[in-house]
């Protein structure tokens, strides 16, 4: 059995934004159009899949005003015939409500975190610091920690199956990480919070929601380094990456892209 994985962007909603809510600092053009996708990413070799973030939940919508939101994650999952019980893997890149609504759908799946992402949530300082609670739901927290033994809370750089890792970077929160995937056009890396949008990168300009500035960077150094080319990076939420690959056969090209 190989354990190259194939690797697809599944869209689940869209919001009209601006420049200036996407770049940290000043801009001129900071009230220019700049809309924003949601994404979850499906990663599927011969023995595993594994889910990689979980989007927001049906009834969770209300929380961002604005959004376009097209089907539930676990229905853009189902009609790619991949139903929630075959799920062996939910990799949760960090802990914000856009990442981990539909998470507790996957019952017979292990949760991969940070254990610096949960113990900051779930710690002192997050509750103090009222511009970053809003980001975090309390139920899919409670949920996530009702797990049990299926929540591993991971130190750093670990291997998740054969041919799929995690790499803390940091940065967006206390404990954000990428995901590197093997497949046969090389190792991707889906970047998620950790690169926004390909600008973000390729402009050397964080998202203005973060951690640590020097954090954010050195993410944009690490990503780098763990993909086999930068036509191999899939930024979290850029529109562009549906038409930078791809769709599948048989796929809505505005919903679905196969990375590789």
């Amino acid at each position: 059995m190989s354990d190259t994985f194939r690797v697809y962007a599944l869209c689940y909603a869209h919001r009209d934004g601006r420049r200036g809510q996407h770049f940290h600092g000043y801009d001129e053009r900071w009230d220019e159009p700049h809309p924003t996708a949601y994404y979850v990413w499906l990663a599927v070799s011969d023995r595993h899949t594994v889910v990689v973030d979980a989007g927001i939940a049906p009834d969770q919508v209300h929380r961002l005003a604005g959004i376009d939101y097209h089907a539930s994650p676990v229905s853009l999952l189902g009609g790619m015939g991949v139903a929630p019980g075959s799920v062996d893997h939910v990799v949760l890149t960090h802990l914000h409500y856009d990442h981990t609504g539909t998470a507790a759908a996957f019952t017979g799946a292990r949760y991969v975190v940070q254990r610096a992402e949960l113990e900051y949530w779930t710690g002192p300082w997050a509750r103090r610091i009222e511009r970053e609670r809003w980001l975090v739901s309390d139920d899919d927290l409670a949920r996530l920690r009702a797990a049990g033994d299926r929540l591993q809370a991971v130190d750093g750089d670990a291997e998740v199956v054969p041919g799929l890792s995690v790499h803390l970077v940091g940065g967006h929160t206390a404990g954000m990480q990428v995901v590197r995937v093997r497949t046969a056009r090389g190792h991707v890396v889906l970047a998620s919070d950790a690169v926004h949008f390909y600008e973000n990168l390729e402009t050397d300009r964080p998202f203005p929601i973060l951690h640590s500035m020097t954090g954010m960077y050195g993410a944009f150094d690490r990503i780098r380094e763990l993909a086999d080319g930068p036509d191999l990076i899939v930024a979290g939420h850029d529109p562009e990456v549906l038409q930078r690959f791809k769709p599948p056969p048989g796929a809505l090209r505005d919903r679905i892209a196969r990375i590789a």
